[in-house]
């Protein structure tokens, strides 16, 4: 692959595997390498997990830190390489309720040049206990559901395995 609009979704539980599995996929693209971290380094943790990511990625990468203004932030970078967007997930935390999902599809859908997003898959535990948790739960896969939609390609990384789900060979409608 090269240069264009390509929008790939990553997802996964924890330490499947798929922030590797989104660095692989960006070095497809040939391009120079921009990571868009959405990570907040607020306690010692935190800081560790940044730093083994760091780690990892090696030389080569930009890296611009936007924990909120992520729209924004893919605006201002489009034509200046391909990006990864680590993580969805911690971007929909840092904003809460002023996460603006159909904002961001629509961002990614006017893309010149290439975008990997990583997430987490949060919907296949137990129903949370309180109404906050459910309502980030519920937000969270309505977000990936839509990403993945706009997406040209979705991944899924289960114990450090690719499994790509779109595009597929067969749809629901070709089995019945």
């Amino acid at each position: 692959m090269t240069e264009g609009r390509h929008i790939t979704l990553v997802t996964g539980g924890a330490r499947s595997g798929k922030s590797a599995l989104a660095e692989r996929l960006v070095g497809r693209h040939g391009q120079p390498r921009l990571y868009i971290a959405t990570a907040r380094a607020g306690d010692d943790e935190m800081s560790q997990r940044i730093a083994e990511h760091q780690r990892r990625r090696g030389d080569g990468w930009v890296t611009l830190e936007e924990p909120v203004a992520l729209e924004q932030a893919l605006r201002e970078t489009d034509g200046q390489g391909v990006r990864l967007v680590d993580c969805l997930t911690l971007w929909l935390a840092n904003c809460l309720q002023s996460a603006d999902i159909r904002s961001l599809t629509k961002v990614l859908l006017h893309q010149r040049s290439p975008v990997v997003l990583v997430t987490n898959e949060l919907g296949q535990g137990i129903v949370p206990g309180n109404a906050l948790a459910r309502e980030f739960r519920d937000r969270h896969g309505w977000m990936n559901q839509a990403v993945a939609e706009v997406a040209d390609e979705v991944w899924m990384a289960v114990s450090g395995q690719p499994l790509r789900l779109k595009p597929s060979r067969e749809t629901p409608d070709d089995m019945l």
